[in-house]
């Protein structure tokens, strides 16, 4: 439910986002393997004590969709891991995780719907594992390969913000419509990522005239989305952003909150969208 609360960025909060925050905060800090932590919940990094210090940056939103928790639509949380840099007698420095997503070790997100999944890679595939009801434990499903010749023709987007893309957003979507490619848009970036590595198609959250920048942020969404669908056989692009095409991991985020662009999915829907940025660029 809804409480008369809002984030440091000005969101509505439901209990739910405080309690998985609270629950991630908690777990990572006594794991004992972790420097610094990154929550899309606070808007200052958490400097793990000398006590319980270790090797690790984690960077996580806690609980991705859960303006949707009211009306039962999946959930989950999204999170990077980078191997800090400074020295490891010291506190952590936030140089050790305002560093490109390329250099990210470890990327994925639990999504909780009708199954309990976890969908994670370390840079060489990507791999699937439910939750056990029985064992209580995560059983391995299977490797997460994309379709090479695109998957089903899906475009997941907000189109109530149309009004606001830019035009080869805007022509692209329109253009897929009159492909036959099908809409499909939960709102939870986990749900719809996940139906895209699986089915195909692709998933847009643009910059456009209001959010120059885009709206979801870099280093919890963004960079482990982006890790996840390229390690898949997809790609994750930018689009046109800051005056140039990129890939959302080379982006150097200049602040634990920055946000970005994401157009990710089949190469072959990533691409087509690129293209017709090309004579901007």
């Amino acid at each position: 439910a809804l409480i008369p609360l809002l984030t440091w960025a000005g969101d509505d909060v439901k209990k739910l986002d405080l309690i998985a925050n609270d629950i991630w905060v908690e777990c990572l800090t006594r794991s004992g393997v972790c420097a610094i932590l990154v929550s899309e919940e606070l808007e200052e990094p958490i400097i793990v004590q000398d006590d319980l210090r270790g090797p690790f940056c984690v960077a996580f939103d806690p609980l991705d969709g859960s303006s949707n928790i009211d009306c039962n639509v999946s959930v989950g949380s999204i999170f990077s891991i980078y191997r800090r840099k400074s020295p490891s007698t010291q506190d952590a420095e936030l140089s050790d995780i305002l560093r490109p997503g390329v250099e990210v070790i470890a990327a994925g997100y639990c999504m909780y719907g009708a199954a309990c999944e976890l969908v994670m890679t370390f840079g060489q595939g990507v791999a699937r594992f439910a939750l056990s009801p029985s064992y209580h434990e995560f059983i391995y499903l299977s490797q997460v390969v994309m379709d090479l010749a695109g998957g089903k023709k899906i475009c997941s987007c907000n189109e109530g913000n149309s009004l606001q893309w830019d035009e080869p957003i805007l022509k692209f979507v329109n253009n897929a419509k009159d492909r036959g490619y099908a809409s499909r848009y939960v709102g939870s970036m986990v749900a719809d990522v996940h139906r895209t590595l699986l089915y195909g198609g692709i998933f847009l959250y643009p910059a456009d005239k209001k959010s120059v920048k885009g709206k979801l942020r870099v280093l919890y969404e963004g960079f482990p989305m982006a890790m996840v669908t390229e390690q898949a056989g997809g790609m994750a692009s930018t689009g046109l952003f800051k005056g140039k095409i990129g890939r959302i991991l080379e982006i150097m985020p200049e602040n634990i909150h920055d946000r970005c662009p994401i157009i990710m999915g089949a190469r072959r829907d990533v691409t087509s969208v690129l293209d017709l940025y090309k004579p901007e660029a």
